[in-house]
C-alpha cells in the first residue's frame, strides 16, 4: 500500500521526544509525532482530591486542549471547560498515566498533566499520552528528592493509532488517513507488553476478529518501538 507520506504500512512517523522542554515544570517533553506537536508538563501540587482525604494517598489526572489555530482553521478556545471529545481524551490520559505508576501512596500531592497541542495532524491523544509519560516520570523523581520516599513510578506507558486504511492495517495515522479510515484504534500500553486499552471503532464499516488482531499486533509492533524512544529520552 502507498501511504500519502511514503512510509510503510508498519512504520512510525518520525518520532521527537524533547525531555525538559519547559524548565519551570517539574515534568515536562515537547512531543513530535510527523505533523502533530505536543507540549506535556507535569505540575506536582500539594493536596489531593476529596475522596483522597486522609488515606496519605495522591492522584494523577490530566487535562487536555488544543490551541485555536493547532489545525487548518482555526478553532475556538474552550472558555467555559473542555467540550466533550476534550474531557474524553483528557480521561483518557489520566486512566493511562495512572497505570504507569507502581502506588499511589505518595502523599497528598495531585500531579497533574497539561497537554496542550500545538499542532494537530493525527493521533493527538497518543503523542499526549507518549509525551506525558515522560514528564510523569521526572515529575516522580522530583517528588521523591523533596519527600525522599522512593519514585512512584512504575512502568513507561505508550500510545499509537492504528487503522483500516483502504482495507490494509497501518500504524500511526496521519490526519488524511485517519479521516478516510474504514477501522480506526487507539492502543495503550504499559512496559513491556500489558495492555492499558483498546479503543476501536468501525468508522465507515465493520471489521473482523482476524483484522482486529492484526491491528493490535501492530500497535503493539509501534509501541515496543516508542518505548525505546520513551528510554533513550529519560537515560533508561
Amino acid at each position: 500500500m502507498s501511504r500519502p507520506d511514503g512510509r510503510v504500512p508498519d512504520q512510525l512517523r518520525p518520532i521527537a521526544l524533547e525531555r525538559g522542554a519547559n524548565p519551570y515544570a517539574e515534568g515536562s517533553c515537547l512531543v513530535r509525532f510527523g505533523g502533530t506537536l505536543v507540549h506535556c508538563t507535569a505540575s506536582v501540587e500539594a493536596g489531593a482530591p476529596g475522596f483522597k482525604k486522609g488515606t496519605g494517598e495522591g492522584w494523577v489526572t490530566a487535562e487536555y486542549a488544543m490551541l485555536p489555530r493547532a489545525t487548518t482553521e482555526r478553532t475556538q478556545r474552550e472558555r467555559n471547560g473542555p467540550g466533550g471529545r476534550s474531557q474524553e481524551i483528557q480521561r483518557l490520559i489520566g486512566r493511562s498515566l495512572r497505570a504507569a505508576m507502581q502506588t499511589m501512596a505518595f502523599g497528598e500531592y495531585t500531579i497533574r498533566i497539561d497537554c496542550d497541542v500545538l499542532q494537530a495532524d493525527g493521533g493527538t491523544r497518543t503523542a499526549s499520552i507518549t509525551g506525558a509519560c515522560v514528564a510523569l516520570y521526572d515529575a516522580c523523581a522530583w517528588l521523591a528528592s523533596r519527600t525522599g520516599i522512593a519514585s512512584p513510578f512504575g512502568s513507561l506507558v505508550a500510545a499509537v493509532s492504528v487503522g483500516l486504511v483502504d482495507g490494509a492495517p497501518c500504524l500511526d495515522l496521519a490526519y488524511t488517513e485517519d479521516v478516510r479510515a474504514g477501522v480506526d484504534a487507539n492502543i495503550v500500553m504499559r512496559e513491556p507488553d500489558q495492555f492499558v486499552e483498546v479503543q476501536g471503532t468501525g468508522e465507515h464499516g465493520v471489521f473482523s476478529r482476524a483484522e482486529l488482531d492484526r491491528l493490535v499486533d501492530l500497535g503493539h509492533h509501534g509501541i515496543t518501538q516508542l518505548f525505546a524512544l520513551q528510554r533513550e529520552a529519560l537515560g533508561l
